[in-house]
């Protein structure tokens, strides 16, 4: 283009620097990102961030770094938001130690680190470190005065899950704080569910009560914690009980709260049972799935609900009832079982 007499606008120049990036030209994308970094035309964050998370996608991280030793050297008012977009891109990587040297970086130079930035530095570490090192990003977050949020608790609490560190898990969701209200029932129902998973019945019942003495309203999923737990043990009246308390909380079964009814009388073959199980519930309703999909990571997904799933995920037009699926499930329950005695 300039050889022909045309200068590129900025607008260009930034387009066809992404698109190499994208591309994977990194010696072209860095020498246009030269070119605007020196001139008159002066990059914005979102154009920053662009290049850094296409730098990411390709794994050229030192070009990340060395686009913010330039700013730095250049003492752009850029810089603060810069090392929050690169503390992204090199957790969203996977490379702990260039997040860890950036944030080092970023606070020898005056730059607090925020909320957003503190908490992403927990997710990142949870998904990719050790529990040594969830622990140690955690109380440095703490002694920051930064608030966990929901996002980032998640996050350390699934690397304790994928350890089957359950105690632990417990551990850290008391000194997060139960009490918080601003995270709804998350502590808790993460709680219930380190007892559920480990089926310790009498502490899934003591930290309940707990539960509601604090203050909180059990939801869905809090009932459908407990739901599963009892369905496994073939605690039939505890089944009862939190079915009850459910109607009695105005709470709307799902799919997950039918599925441990029917799994519980099916596994212990009473079956004919079933209709005096279902009669209090609504089984012309709509199937629906409101539960968070945490548990199923910690307790995974029951018989009727996995079978029942992929029938309404192959059939979408019909609109399908509780009744129906059930019906459909115990047949096919019926044809397995005739097969088996049969061979």
């Amino acid at each position: 283009m300039e050889s022909e007499g045309f200068l590129p606008t900025p607008s260009s120049l930034r387009k066809l620097m992404l698109c190499y990036a994208h591309n994977g030209f990194v010696a072209q994308a860095r020498a246009i990102w030269d070119e605007i970094l020196y001139s008159s035309f002066m990059p914005n964050i979102q154009i920053i961030s662009e290049l850094f998370n296409a730098y990411g996608k390709i794994g050229q991280f030192d070009e990340v770094s060395r686009i913010l030793h330039q700013l730095n050297s250049r003492n752009s008012y850029l810089l603060p938001e810069a090392y929050a977009v690169a503390i992204s891109c090199f957790g969203k990587g996977g490379q702990l130690e260039m997040m860890e040297n950036t944030v080092k970086e970023m606070v020898s130079k005056g730059i607090s680190v925020d909320s957003v930035t503190g908490n992403a530095f927990i997710i990142y570490y949870s998904i990719f470190g050790s529990l040594e090192e969830v622990n140690a990003a955690y109380g440095r977050l703490k002694r920051s005065r930064i608030l966990i949020e929901k996002e980032a608790i998640m996050a350390v609490s699934y690397a304790f899950i994928k350890e089957n560190k359950f105690y632990r898990l417990g551990e850290f969701l008391r000194d997060v704080g139960l009490a918080r209200k601003n995270v709804g029932n998350l502590l808790w129902n993460l709680l219930l569910l380190s007892y559920a998973a480990n089926f310790k019945m009498k502490s899934l019942q003591r930290e309940f009560l707990r539960m509601l003495d604090a203050g909180f309203r059990p939801d869905l999923t809090t009932f459908n914690i407990r739901a599963l737990a009892f369905s496994r043990m073939a605690l039939f009246w505890d089944l009862h009980v939190c079915l009850e308390h459910m109607k009695h909380e105005n709470v709307v079964p799902d799919i997950v709260t039918y599925g441990c009814v029917v799994d519980a009388y099916l596994d212990r073959r009473l079956g004919r049972n079933l209709d005096f199980a279902l009669k209090k519930m609504n089984v012309d309703d709509s199937p629906i799935l409101l539960t968070d999909p945490f548990v199923f990571e910690f307790l995974g997904k029951g018989e009727f609900h996995l079978s029942s799933e992929a029938l309404l995920e192959s059939q979408r037009r019909k609109r399908w009832t509780y009744k129906e699926l059930i019906a459909i499930y115990l047949k096919k329950q019926y044809r397995t079982n005739q097969i088996f005695w049969n061979y």
